[in-house]
């Protein structure tokens, strides 16, 4: 029997850390084979261990965090911290966006015509699915707190706002790719293109992750993992969404509303 003389966790044995390095790797190695040659078996191979490892990996920390009662007070105030910073440097990532487009549109320079957005270009009508997505986005953010406030009170209330908030990140992804079937540029024209797609795709990428971080919580309230006075993985999910939602809220009125 192992016995801590100190209040902090320290993690067990795992082989996850290895096997995500190599997913990592190979993923890699796959999209440089995918840009050259047009092979794509190699980045898929390397996705699968990646997802592999991702689920094997988190379904531990659940153990530990459910079963095992190892998240005490003291990791719960770390892992708060972790998250924290995390957000931050995500923050510091969508921020390199948002300078390489206000460096481009704010002094546009003659390659692209010395005007903004470059001649050529059709942009979205920001009154349209832009709109609609952003009061997607605010009402989930509405729902999810909601689910939050639920929790604490008794945690199976939260069951149906967090439902809710599932479904519109779902539509807000449909919609999002409606928009890029019908857009009339691509992220090969002009600096416009690819700062467009690269800011509002991430970000995209970021509701499908949210998403994805908030059906596991759904599954894991469902199975009584959480209490109203034990669920940081809930609220992880919970602070996430709300980044989303923020940097959203930026991207709209830069990008689609002044940028346009």
């Amino acid at each position: 029997m192992k016995i801590n003389n100190h209040p902090f966790h320290l993690v067990d044995h795992s082989p996850w850390p290895l096997t995500g390095s190599i997913g990592a790797m190979t993923m890699a190695s796959g999209m440089v084979l995918w840009f050259h040659k047009n092979e794509m078996y190699l980045m898929y191979m390397g996705m699968i261990i990646n997802l592999l490892t991702m689920y094997q990996w988190w379904r531990d920390i659940v153990r530990e965090s459910t079963y095992q009662g190892k998240h005490t007070s003291k990791v719960v105030n770390g892992l708060k911290m972790g998250m924290i910073l995390f957000i931050i440097s995500e923050i510091m990532f969508f921020a390199s966006f948002f300078w390489s487009f206000f460096h481009s549109s704010l002094a546009p320079t003659i390659e692209i015509g010395m005007k903004w957005p470059p001649k050529g270009i059709k942009t979205f009508n920001p009154m349209e699915i832009p709109l609609t997505n952003t009061m997607i986005l605010l009402t989930s953010g509405i729902t999810v707190t909601w689910a939050h406030h639920n929790m604490m009170k008794t945690e199976m209330k939260a069951l149906k706002p967090l439902m809710l908030t599932i479904m519109l990140g779902g539509v807000f992804s449909m919609l999002q790719y409606y928009e890029y079937l019908e857009a009339s540029f691509n992220i090969s024209d002009s600096i416009y293109g690819s700062t467009f797609f690269m800011a509002t795709g991430f970000h995209g990428l970021h509701v499908m992750i949210g998403t994805s971080f908030l059906m596991v919580c759904m599954m894991r309230l469902k199975n009584h993992h959480f209490s109203k006075n034990h669920h940081f993985g809930f609220e992880a999910a919970a602070w996430y969404w709300h980044f989303v939602d923020v940097v959203w809220i930026f991207l709209y009125i830069s990008i689609y509303w002044w940028g346009s």
